[in-house]
């Protein structure tokens, strides 16, 4: 069984889920404490996921699509969800600072 090849710009796309980015900045810039960015990052992880495989079965072209036998690249999403409510906290976090 040969292992799969898919070009560094799906793994980029998958990074780059405009549910995943709304969703993990909204929640990252709502967060009161730090730990509660990683709860943001796991909410916006699952929903963006459900929300491209829904939008994937419809027939929909999507930039980052979710099917049964297609990739899903579930590190990158995991690690991009962390690093965008991350600057959505900060990004808060600076903007209070400054006021």
């Amino acid at each position: 069984m040969t292992v799969p090849f898919y070009p560094w710009t799906v793994w980029i796309w998958a990074a780059f889920d405009p549910v995943l980015i709304a969703l993990a900045l909204w929640l990252g810039w709502t967060a009161s404490q730090f730990g509660k960015v990683f709860i943001a990052a796991i909410i916006a992880l699952a929903v963006s996921v459900l929300t491209s495989w829904a939008i994937g079965a419809l027939g929909i072209p999507w930039p980052a699509p979710v099917s049964h036998d297609g990739p899903t690249f579930f590190p990158v999403r995991t690690i991009a969800a962390l690093l965008w409510a991350i600057l959505g906290f900060s990004a808060r976090r600076a903007l209070r600072g400054r006021a």
